[in-house]
């Protein structure tokens, strides 16, 4: 199967790019991704998810079929059955590359997430040695590990790395995927902004899941009563607080 070459290409998306007086961060902007990526697939180092190959061709004014070939093709052109082939062949090589980087972010988010689970586990032991009792542990830390629990294995496991097409066709401010429904005003979800929500998702989540438990041993090791004075504070801010990350990333990406 043939690929893209990602020098041809990068080379022609910078020559389209100057044509238009653009800089990198202009056209990210536009495309609602980081300036950095623009200077990967200008620099032949990656390739543009094929979700973006629309909006490319608009921004350039040229079609897929130049995009694809890395060349300006003169109109009324007649492509032969082999070079259709081909540039069907660079669409999917492209659309599987895109896979690959999506099946690299779930192993990632699952090794955070292992990783996450044995942290915990430390940190029982450590405060069980200290003379904590499995009670105490129960009555103030299940709330929160509970929840970041179940939010972190269905982000891990079960969360889709795309959205369906009428998330980009459609200002839809809601996330539903069977039980779960995950709501949040004034964010639009698209796939442009939705493996950045992931991502934010599951690092907020794992990081509170960590963090809560040592707020917990430092602040009643030193005060039991300070504890007990900001425990409802401190369980309901730490589970509101996973979902200012979506929202920040969200805005950004929209």
């Amino acid at each position: 199967m043939e690929k893209i070459n990602n020098e041809h290409f990068g080379q022609f998306l910078s020559e389209l790019r100057k044509e238009k007086k653009l800089t990198q961060k202009q056209l990210a902007e536009k495309l609602y991704i980081s300036d950095k990526a623009v200077s990967k697939w200008e620099r032949g180092l990656s390739l543009p998810d094929i979700s973006l190959l629309i909006p490319l061709s608009k921004i350039f004014d040229v079609t897929i079929t130049e995009l694809l070939s890395g060349k300006r093709i003169e109109p009324n052109t007649q492509l032969t059955v082999m070079e259709v082939e081909s540039l069907m062949n660079r669409t999917v090589v492209l659309s599987k590359e895109e896979k690959e980087e999506q099946n690299k972010a779930k192993r990632n988010r699952k090794f955070l997430f292992s990783f996450c689970i044995l942290f915990i586990i430390l940190e029982m032991t450590l405060m069980i040695s200290l003379g904590y009792t499995l009670v105490s542990l129960f009555e103030n830390l299940f709330t929160v590990e509970l929840l970041m629990l179940i939010f972190g294995f269905y982000f891990t496991f079960f969360t889709k790395e795309t959205l369906p097409v009428y998330y980009d066709e459609n200002k839809i401010n809601f996330y539903y995927d069977g039980f779960f429904r995950m709501n949040i005003p004034g964010i639009r979800f698209n796939n442009s902004n939705w493996k950045h929500i992931l991502k934010a998702t599951h690092t907020s989540i794992m990081f509170i899941f960590i963090l809560f438990p040592l707020v917990y041993l430092g602040i009643s090791y030193i005060s039991p009563m300070l504890w007990g004075k900001f425990q409802l504070f401190l369980t309901l801010g730490s589970v509101f607080s996973m979902f200012l990350p979506i929202y920040i990333v969200g805005k950004k990406y929209e």
